[in-house]
């Protein structure tokens, strides 16, 4: 099931995508389905006549997992780590897919990151592996923008990942999702400049899940960001990125 948050020109809304043969239409749900389940209104609103907003936006963070793919680190210069490696981006950075990726003045180079994010549906603290799917809503695309001169200079990400537009997400919540071997792929302008697929992470998701609420206790609609495969590079203002995870949709994000 595929779960957007849009706006029509009101207050922001959720609907379950439904594709037909007339084509994309929204059946709109009461509520944060979430919070208030999948009860709908009666009404059903075309795709194509609404805007597609951040389909979550965090209650509290965003977590991001970094080297999680042996070609990545290498190609960052390291080694592949023995826990996963985590950090924060603040919900600020959370923009939906259409929205500008706005480069900040303190940095030269600026680099897209295509990932896999987790969408968490409960409270979640110290949960075991062989659990996740219990505190999991679903999942959607990001992109885990990135300062790469500032990450460097700094000596650690907190900066250089958490500027306003850095956490591009959407478009969609997928809750059926087969995390196993999802091919994950970015392009800058319509060239690939990433490809991978899910059967490469380090750590699964259920690794993932279990180790992160060892650390912070999730709440509902908090995200976790998978990490990245090789191949993140610059992206310039007037250029449009694309984050596609097969089986969820296409993230679209253009930069200035």
């Amino acid at each position: 099931m595929k779960i957007v948050r849009f706006s029509a020109g009101d207050d922001p809304r959720y609907g379950i995508l439904d594709s037909g043969p007339d084509g994309d239409d929204l059946v709109v749900l009461v509520g944060d389905p979430m919070f208030q389940g999948f009860e709908t209104t009666g009404e059903r609103v075309p795709l194509a006549g609404v805007k597609l907003l951040a389909p979550v936006i965090p209650r509290s963070k965003v977590v991001a997992v970094g080297k999680n793919y042996a070609d990545h680190a290498k190609e960052m210069g390291g080694e592949v780590p023995d826990h996963p490696i985590i950090f924060l981006k603040p919900n600020t950075s959370v923009i939906g897919t259409g929205d500008a990726i706005v480069l900040p003045p303190d940095s030269k180079q600026v680099e897209h990151e295509a990932e896999l994010a987790i969408v968490i549906g409960s409270v979640a603290k110290n949960v075991r592996a062989e659990d996740y799917a219990s505190v999991v809503f679903g999942y959607t695309v990001a992109n885990d923008v990135t300062a790469r001169d500032i990450q460097k200079l700094d000596g650690q990400w907190a900066r250089a990942k958490s500027y306003d537009t850095f956490c591009p997400l959407g478009p969609v919540i997928e809750t059926e999702f087969d995390f196993t071997d999802a091919r994950i792929e970015a392009r800058v302008d319509g060239v690939v400049k990433q490809q991978g697929t899910t059967a490469d992470m380090i750590f699964g998701i259920p690794e993932i899940v279990a180790f992160v609420s060892r650390v912070f206790t999730l709440l509902p609609g908090d995200v976790i960001l998978t990490g990245t495969p090789a191949g993140v590079g610059p992206i310039i203002s007037g250029q449009v990125v694309d984050v596609t995870v097969a089986g969820i949709g296409t993230l679209s994000n253009p930069v200035r």
